[in-house]
Parts: C-alpha cells; sequence; structure tokens
C-alpha cells in the first residue's frame, strides 16, 4: 500500500491563491477530495478568522469537526512555534484542545518541541516529529527519551532547489538513521517536492504531498486543488518505485 499524507494548506495564505483552503468548509472539501484521490492521512494547519496558523482550541476544534464529517482517515494538526512562538503557550494551548487530533506534528528543532511532545503523548496524541533538513532536528531527536514513543518520523527536506533536494534528502535521511526504529515519511518543498518524493518511492518510504508543500503539479502547471496533487504524486510514486529512476 502506497501511504500518501495530504497537507492541504500549511502556513499559506489568501495570497498563495483561492484554491489555498483556509476555513474549515473549505479544508473539508480539500480533504474529501484529496482522500477521494487516494491519500490516506491528513496533515491540516487551523487557521484564525484573519486566515494565520493558530493552536487555538475553538478553530483547532472547528478544523476537526469539519474534516472528521467528511472522511474516516486520521486527522493531524501543526504545533509550528510560529503559530505560538512561546514555548509554555503552545503547551498550554495542547493541554486546552477541547477536540483532540489523531497526531500532531512536533519540529524538533524549535525550542520547547520536547514538552509539547510530552503534552500531546500525555493527551494521548500521536507525535510527528518533524526533522528538518539544515537544523539540529535531528541530532536532538536521537537523543531524546521521546523519540522511541512517537508515530512517525517526518524527514522534511527544506531545500527546495530540484537539481540538490535528493542530495539533500540522503544526507538528511543518514543523519536520522535508524529513527528510534519509527516509520519515517520523506518530503519536499516547493521545487524539491517532485524530486524527494521519486526517492520516496525508490526507497519504499511514506511520503505527503499537497498545496502546503507545493503549488504545481509534475509538468509545471499549477495545481487545481490537492486532489490532483494526490493523484498525480500517487502516479508519480508509483511509476518511480516500478522502474528504479
Amino acid at each position: 500500500m502506497v501511504f500518501v499524507q495530504v497537507c492541504p494548506n500549511g502556513a499559506r495564505g489568501a495570497a498563495d491563491g483561492a484554491v489555498v483552503p483556509l476555513s474549515p468548509g473549505a479544508l473539508a472539501d480539500a480533504v474529501e477530495a484529496a482522500v477521494a484521490a487516494g491519500a490516506s492521512d491528513v496533515h491540516v494547519h487551523p487557521k484564525s478568522p484573519c486566515g494565520q496558523d493558530t493552536l487555538s482550541p475553538r478553530s483547532v476544534a472547528a478544523t476537526l469537526e469539519a474534516v472528521r464529517a467528511r472522511v474516516a482517515v486520521p486527522v493531524g494538526v501543526t504545533t509550528g512555534a510560529w503559530a505560538e512562538p512561546d514555548p509554555a503557550a503552545r503547551v498550554a494551548r495542547v493541554r486546552s484542545w477541547t477536540v483532540l487530533p489523531d497526531h500532531a506534528s512536533v519540529n524538533w528543532h524549535e525550542e520547547g518541541a520536547e514538552a509539547v511532545a510530552a503534552a500531546l503523548l500525555d493527551r494521548g496524541v500521536g507525535v510527528e516529529a518533524g526533522l528538518w533538513s539544515g537544523t539540529e532536528g535531528p541530532e536532538r531527536f536521537a537523543a531524546s527519551p521521546l523519540a522511541p514513543r512517537v508515530l512517525r518520523v517526518l524527514a522534511e527536506v527544506m531545500d527546495t532547489a530540484p537539481e540538490s533536494a535528493t542530495a539533500t534528502a540522503r544526507t538528511l535521511l543518514s543523519a536520522i538513521g535508524t529513527a528510534h526504529g519509527r516509520p519515517v515519511l520523506l518530503h519536499g518543498m516547493d521545487g524539491g517536492t517532485w524530486p524527494v518524493l521519486s526517492l520516496a518511492a525508490r526507497l519504499g518510504l511514506a511520503t505527503r504531498v499537497g498545496l502546503e508543500d507545493t503549488l504545481f503539479l509534475p509538468d509545471g502547471e499549477r495545481a487545481g486543488g490537492n486532489g490532483p496533487l494526490v493523484a498525480a504524486a500517487l502516479a508519480e510514486f508509483r511509476s518511480a518505485r516500478a522502474t528504479g529512476e
């Protein structure tokens, strides 16, 4: 089975085009289309009324309820520091959620990551350990007592250059090593999205795609939504795995 997580919006906003879903209703529509296209898991960024990423319990609940009313796959959210810069406040937000996601990503290079992950685990929420290339995330994760308890590791390639993203991905995977035995999901960003997705296929790793990671299809055409991105990702994934190219 090909595991493709959909990331329908990320930190993108209205400036990235009307196709990026921001409201709970728009996210529900986008996720439904993506799951129909073959996505098996969801990672969303709940938004404030003004379109900014937020960890507020009201916005998280509204987003999760809207999406879950339409799909039956696991749904996760971000805990990125940009949504709540103060580490203690970030932990307090997690502890105040009234509706819990199935999982939440924690960027291990961010200040307070261990405390956020611990708060999520205490509440029975799966943790996706976000390990970004070019950061101390992999080293910190390797030394973390919480590492064996995470749901999966997100190997996140921040190199957006298509000609070098694959090499950066290999370097990141080498730094991650055995990942404490946890499953690894490998993905790229912007220009690195499709080369890194092909590498994930060749290595037999899970991957993700969506408007958070790229606004464009493999042929360079602007994506009309998350459904077409997931369909393209599955086609690219199967082709790369079959040919080894």
